[in-house]
């Protein structure tokens, strides 16, 4: 175990509300293991804050006609807000537009420089003639090269994962005005990662035992090999570039970011009064470094960031960085723009933080994309915090007063089950314990439940109603091992419902929260005093979920009332469209590529013979769904290597305005030529 823990969340970017698939991906997963590790005594710091700079912020002033800072000011205290309510807790939450970070992030660019890390690169780059400006990569749209989905951005496809530059999307436009971007000229310093690629595979090989979701992502990027990446953009809002002949720019976002970790632990240090105390936690290298982030972070905090702390030579480098897959909505991929997303902010306007810390924390998309939906959550809240857990103490602690005046009894001549029952507390604490250090914590969450439905299990079959007036001795017995059983739930609970334990933990009369040492058979004295207390948790009402599901559709309307569709593209002449041989076909397989979450390996049948095609459709349809579905196949293709798989081909898909898929169909026989 390392002397200390420093713990990071990936910075929201400061464009807009939080909703559940942040909560998800970087903050509630954090906070959970922080929580744990504060109890077990350790030293740890969590950092999280703002990230306020990048093409997302500038694009979200131009549309609402305001300033970037006006944005960044406005959101970044909404979100500060809703984590606190929601019980995350950061020790220091920072922003990236701060003067800390700014003078951090040009020294940081200036040593690297200094060292001659970079090179400078002439290169003809995107330029929107309309709106005057260099285009940088988010500011491109286009179609995926690997995987053809329409919506791509010239940094990553949001769809696939792959990593992008805007010269890679087929038909670019810019996202500012929709057209055709040019190209133009302009001088760059780029970070060489090919010439450093060797020193990241030695180094990445000392952590084989990360998840493999990361370490299938990040071993893609280096079988593809790397590539020079800009570190410097042709930006105004940014951090200046801290270099003679490239004051007009700013740098590049996912520079600049991640030092926001940096920055703002500065900031925690100086507001703790030892300025320097931030060196411990960075460049000491007894620190262990983690960072918890989702899944289209993992580029950027495996291979990028981790080299840049690798040159500058002065700081640790992660220990682990336990990603998270994407968490998806009512069986559809939550879509900010068309509004379908659970915001924080109005979820904690209808129900209490802990629900929906406890029920997202089982379903957390560890290893692969999740699903949230009401009805979900109505049923984890009804049946386990308040079937489960909610009622075992109740009816531990009502029993108690009723008939032991609400005193915790001796355990006099306790039988074996007394015993063994007893000792499932530890057994599950260690349980619970190994699931936290290995970045399990949906087996976490669940190991903790296990307790409360061993208590139930326990009171259900010493059956206390009866042996009250048969056996005051045994029933006693039951109450004690009960009431232990609640109070080791006080804490280990704690990480998980940081709300709702302090008022358990005051009925029990234990004032402080436990250290996780001290969590055992044993934490309440014989004769003192409990009380029965309120119902913990309320169960969810039909009414309320059919509530949730209203707004939830109102909202998805309303933002795609006078939605604009995609721009049409450049006029063609008729003998171009006679060059795509469409054909009907008719899937006869459908199966799932290995590590590939997006892609479906389909074999179709085009009539005159079978085709493998690799659709990015896993998200919408699952494979036992399509056998004999009729679809509409692009047939002369060039055939292309999609996660190891030869597609040859692409199926027809139109798009709703809530983001599902539906197939373009044909009746006629497979082969036949659609023209």
């Amino acid at each position: 175990m390392s002397k200390r823990t420093l713990v990071t969340s990936a910075l929201p970017y400061a464009n807009g509300p939080l909703h559940l698939g942040h909560l998800a991906g970087a903050y509630l997963p954090a906070d959970l293991f922080v929580r744990y590790r504060r109890l077990k005594g350790d030293d740890i710091v969590y950092i999280c804050g703002s990230d306020e700079h990048g093409v997302a912020i500038t694009m979200a002033a131009e549309k609402e006609g305001i300033t970037p800072q006006e944005v960044v000011n406005k959101f970044h205290e909404m979100n500060k807000e809703a984590f606190e309510k929601f019980g995350i807790s950061f020790d220091y939450y920072g922003r990236t537009s701060s003067t800390t970070h700014y003078e951090t992030a040009k020294e940081f660019f200036k040593e690297l420089y200094d060292k001659n890390v970079f090179v400078r690169k002439t290169e003809e780059q995107l330029y929107d003639e309309e709106a005057d400006m260099f285009l940088p990569d988010r500011y491109v749209k286009g179609t995926c090269p690997n995987c053809g989905y329409e919506e791509a951005y010239g940094d990553q496809c949001e769809n696939c994962g792959t990593s992008l530059s805007p010269a890679e999307l087929i038909d670019p436009i810019s996202a500012i005005t929709g057209n055709k971007p040019v190209g133009r000229k302009t001088e760059h310093l780029y970070l060489p990662l090919g010439t450093f690629q060797p020193k990241l595979e030695e180094w990445l090989e000392k952590h084989e035992d990360w998840k493999p979701n990361v370490l299938g992502q990040v071993k893609s990027w280096l079988n593809d090999g790397l590539s020079d990446r800009a570190m410097t953009r042709d930006l105004k809002w940014g951090v200046p570039v801290p270099i003679e002949g490239f004051e007009d720019k700013v740098l590049y976002v996912w520079f600049d970011a991640p030092i926001g970790y940096i920055s703002a632990t500065k900031e925690w240090a100086k507001e703790q009064g030892q300025q320097d105390k931030w060196k411990e936690y960075w460049q000491d290298q007894e620190t262990e470094l983690l960072h918890f982030i989702g899944k289209d972070n993992i580029v950027f905090h495996c291979i990028i960031f981790p080299l840049l702390l690798m040159l500058e030579g002065n700081y640790v480098l992660p220990e682990n960085v336990p990603a998270n897959e994407f968490l998806n909505l009512e069986g559809k991929k939550l879509s900010t723009s068309r509004g379908w997303a659970v915001w924080l902010n109005e979820y904690l306007d209808d129900f209490e933080p802990d629900l929906l810390r406890y029920v997202l924390g089982t379903m957390l998309p560890e290893t692969k994309d999740s699903d949230f939906s009401w009805s979900d959550f109505q049923n984890k809240v009804n049946s386990e915090l308040a079937d489960i857990l909610g009622n075992f103490i109740y009816r531990t602690t009502s029993f108690t007063d009723n008939y032991f005046d609400g005193k915790v009894p001796e355990l006099t001549n306790p039988s074996k089950k007394d015993l063994s029952t007893l000792k499932e507390i530890a057994e599950q604490k260690e349980k619970i314990s190994e699931a936290y250090e290995r970045f399990r914590l949906r087996d976490a969450i669940s190991e903790t439940m296990n307790l409360a439905r061993i208590g139930n299990k326990y009171f259900t079959e010493m059956e206390p109603w009866k042996t009250r007036k048969e056996d005051r001795v045994i029933c006693g017995n039951t109450l004690h091992v009960c009431l232990q059983i609640t109070a080791a739930l006080s804490g280990l609970f704690e990480p998980i419902l940081p709300h709702r334990m302090p008022k358990l933990r005051k009925q029990l009369g234990l004032d402080d929260i436990p250290n996780w040492k001290d969590i055992n058979g044993e934490m309440l004295e014989a004769g003192s005093s409990i009380q029965k207390g309120e119902i913990l948790f309320d169960k969810i009402e039909d009414e309320e979920v059919e509530e949730q599901l209203k707004k939830l559709k109102e909202k998805s309307q309303a933002a795609q009332t006078g939605m604009n569709f995609e721009p049409l593209k450049d006029e063609i002449e008729f003998k171009d469209f006679t060059k795509i041989d469409i054909r009907a076909g008719k899937i006869i397989e459908a199966e799932e590529i290995p590590k590939a979450d997006k892609l479906l390996k389909l074999t179709v049948d085009l009539g005159f013979e079978e085709r493998t095609i690799v659709s990015g459709v896993a998200n919408h349809f699952k494979p036992d769904e399509l056998t004999g579905q009729r679809v509409c196949v692009v047939a002369n293709l060039a055939p292309k290597a999609l996660m190891g798989v030869e597609s040859n081909g692409m199926i027809l898909m139109a798009e709703e305005e809530d983001g599902s898929l539906k197939f373009i169909e044909s009746d006629a026989e497979p082969g036949s030529p659609i023209n």
